[in-house]
């Protein structure tokens, strides 16, 4: 099964957990905080495989519940209007 990943940057404290689960994956910005590097933390490109496990290791182990993962790319999830 497909999966996309981001993070979400609003949540995310700088806490160094996920590059080194998952370095292919996530990197930090020169403030410290994570991103998904695949496409630059848009989540619109496929993970690859091979590094579907360093994913879900880095998914649960982020402290703020700020890596998310999807089936869809997430600019085709529809947003619910408040």
């Amino acid at each position: 099964m497909a999966q996309f990943t981001m993070v979400e940057r609003s949540t995310c404290i700088a806490c160094g957990a996920c590059n080194p689960v998952a370095p292919d994956l996530f990197d930090y910005t020169a403030d410290g905080f994570a991103y998904a590097l695949l496409d630059d933390n848009e989540g619109t490109t496929e993970v690859p495989e091979d590094l579907i496990e360093d994913l879900e290791d880095a998914f649960e182990g982020c402290p703020t519940n700020s890596i998310k993962m999807s089936d869809t790319p997430f600019s085709c999830q529809k947003v619910e209007a408040s």
